[in-house]
């Protein structure tokens, strides 16, 4: 088997909609944020605005990968066929050889060149490691490929990095174990695997914590879709902490060599480690 592997890389998604913005729809937000007691307060009293606070606002760029795979396989199988013939046929002759007809059909052998080629891109969540089809949908917008210096950058300027629970040997050997078929075959004259897109994409999220009444609820705003939705989290426990988070694209001999014993694959690092922003 020949595998080939594409450039790893990371890539950043950029802003749609700025901190305010994302601050204003949060807002329109707050009271569901705090669920069924808030709107039960509203039915009574509608709550003044005075009455909640931000008391936290972060943007974080939040980790999801995006694997592509093709796959060619060239093979030869010998293979009976059934001819049907007339009633009255007792016997074929082909290439000079007698063929016998029984039940009103003759059998011919032949070697079969079949050829099958497949594709298969597939998007995981970086945190929970699932595939999620959905995440497709924020490739319509634009990223830029990311360099240590760049992170670093983002890190120092209060954006919070959220470093990728899923590996992409993991991944990887997930994607590749799915799209190679199962063949009939005497004879394998090719079968290749190309692994055409190894991708960290980060996409912006900005997080609001809301008091009211004693009580907090998060409200997060997605800035690629404008979609702001309650509950969520917030990372802001990695601010001002340093972090090594080694994100390794290690797609090498270690993901491959469950598919081809031996290999010697090169190994690659794209961003060895960010330090965020020192307390």
């Amino acid at each position: 088997m020949n595998v080939e592997l594409a450039d790893e890389r990371i890539l950043i998604l950029a802003d749609r909609f700025s901190m305010e913005h994302a601050e204003g729809r949060a807002w329109t937000k707050r009271i569901d944020a705090f669920g069924t007691l808030a709107k039960m307060t509203g039915f009574l009293k509608q709550p003044k605005d005075e009455e909640f606070e931000i008391s936290y606002r972060e943007r974080r760029l939040q980790p999801f990968w995006r694997v592509a795979c093709s796959t060619v396989q060239a093979y030869e199988r010998r293979r009976e066929y059934a001819v049907n013939v007339a009633p009255e046929v007792q016997s074929v002759v082909l290439g000079g050889e007698t063929r016998a007809v029984a039940g009103g059909r003759f059998q011919i052998s032949g070697v079969e060149v079949c050829r099958e080629e497949s594709g298969k891109e597939v998007f995981f969540d970086g945190l929970t490691k699932a595939q999620n089809p959905a995440l497709s949908d924020y490739l319509r917008h634009p990223a830029a490929e990311a360099t240590a210096e760049m992170l670093a950058a983002l890190t120092g300027e209060g954006t919070i990095v959220v470093p990728s629970e899923a590996k992409a040997s993991t991944l990887v050997r997930e994607v590749v174990a799915s799209a190679i078929g199962r063949i009939e075959a005497d004879r394998v004259t090719e079968e290749t695997v190309r692994l055409e897109a190894i991708e960290l994409y980060y996409r912006p999220v900005y997080a609001f914590r809301f008091k009211w009444q004693g009580k907090e609820a998060i409200v997060e705003f997605d800035a690629l879709s404008g979609e702001a939705r309650t509950g969520g989290s917030t990372f802001e426990q990695h601010l001002g902490k340093l972090l090594e988070p080694q994100f390794l694209l290690d797609v090498g001999a270690e993901a491959a060599n469950l598919f081809i014993p031996g290999a010697n694959l090169a190994k690659f690092a794209i961003v060895k480690g960010i330090e965020l922003a020192k307390r």
